[in-house]
């Protein structure tokens, strides 16, 4: 998309990793930008490379998404700015331990990061893109969201929420000119896992995080609903979609399957 339809993203996580990534990649197409996290050293430091390499305005909040009160700040910042034309849901966070090994209150800082914020972000900002009938989402989700064999706590719950959320959106707003993106990365070098207290040299086949987000934008610039970069074979993905929806019509029944009734 040119930056005559969309001036300005927003990217949440914008202090490191894949939002990092994403900021200087979006700075390059023309983007302004508005960077979003704890960090603010670090996003100062982002913000002055990319303001003196690409020459694009960039503002910053900081702002833990899991604060009420900073999470609204954001909320209205995209709902009021009427020239942020991306929304990018990158922030997230992961737990070490399975479901057993994290107690609630993790669980719950898991799930409004994951979840709340992600909702709550795009609830702020579709009102003005369908009254304005154009702008684009992006949530990161995570191929985990296809995995709840993995001991990865509420984790994989909460990407399977993302990935359903935005093709929920997709299927009803995008009549009305949004576009919504899920990308699914698998196992990417990121700090996440350093935070989550995972050791990161237990994992094999990492992904670096610029070819994972040089991989979405291709899928982004393809209007892709769902993008996941490590899946060679597209095929598997069609078929699931496909079996999938062959299930629908099978749903409404006025009884239960045969095997159900002695």
């Amino acid at each position: 998309m040119t930056k005559q339809a969309i001036t300005t993203a927003l990217i949440t996580g914008a202090s490191s990793g894949i939002g990092a990534t994403y900021a200087d990649r979006l700075a390059r197409r023309g983007y302004d930008l508005v960077l979003v996290a704890r960090d603010r050293k670090r996003m100062e430091a982002l913000a002055a490379r990319l303001r003196e390499e690409t020459g694009v305005a960039i503002d910053i909040i900081q702002a833990d998404l899991t604060d009420a009160a900073d999470l609204r700040r954001v909320e209205t910042r995209l709902s009021e700015d009427e020239q942020i034309g991306l929304l990018v849901n990158n922030a997230g966070a992961s737990a070490a331990g399975g479901l057993e090994g994290t107690n609630a209150d993790v669980q719950d800082r898991l799930i409004r990061l994951n979840v709340t914020a992600v909702t709550r972000l795009a609830a702020a900002v579709v009102p003005r893109f369908v009254a304005k009938g154009e702008g684009s989402i992006i949530n990161i989700a995570s191929v985990m969201a296809f995995i709840p064999e993995a001991p990865s706590g509420v984790y994989s719950a909460t990407k399977a929420y993302v990935l359903t959320y935005s093709q929920s959106l997709q299927e009803e707003l995008g009549p009305k000119g949004l576009y919504v993106q899920a990308v699914l990365p698998a196992a990417t070098r990121t700090e996440i896992f350093e935070r989550s207290g995972i050791d990161i040299n237990t994992f094999s086949g990492l992904m670096e995080v610029d070819e994972l987000v040089d991989a979405a934008l291709v899928g982004f610039d393809r209007r892709e609903r769902v993008t996941i970069p490590p899946l060679h074979d597209a095929s598997q993905w069609d078929a699931f979609e496909t079996a999938r929806r062959a299930m629908q019509p099978n749903f409404a029944q006025e009884h239960a399957a045969p095997r159900y009734r002695g």
